[in-house]
């Protein structure tokens, strides 16, 4: 097996967990959304509050109840920074707000979990003039 297949397959991993955390069907749903999560789950939300996994099991159930509208992922890319270890960035529109996205996926025994998650709000105008590669 070369590095490149390993980096392959374990970015694509980290991709379907993301995704599927996205999902609204999988989020209604606890024990799948804890599947998902590392046990020492940490995030800072784009509304700048810290979340650990007992807090965002807490969101994930009450946002299960209202139906909340499905965020759009675009750019999705990932690195694998160590056997691993994925670290995943992206962007999310839900009802015109765009956040950038940042993941770190960890590999436990089999199982690939989100182990830290970042969300900054984008301003459009800023965006426009600050974009990578610029």
């Amino acid at each position: 097996m070369s590095g490149i297949d390993e980096e392959e397959r374990s970015v694509r991993a980290a991709v379907e967990g993301e995704l599927r955390l996205l999902d609204p069907a999988v989020r209604a749903r606890t024990a799948a959304v804890t599947e998902l999560l590392d046990p020492e789950f940490t995030e800072f939300g784009a509304s700048g509050r810290r979340y650990d996994r007992a807090s965002i099991l807490a969101v994930t159930s009450a946002d299960a109840e209202a139906t909340p509208a499905t965020a759009t992922a675009t750019g999705m890319s990932g690195r694998l920074l160590a056997p691993g270890l994925v670290h995943l960035t992206f962007m999310t529109e839900r009802d015109g707000r765009r956040v950038r996205r940042h993941s770190i996926w960890r590999r436990t025994e089999s199982r690939w979990r989100l182990y830290f998650h970042q969300g900054t709000p984008v301003n459009a105008s800023w965006d426009d003039q600050n974009s990578v590669g610029r």
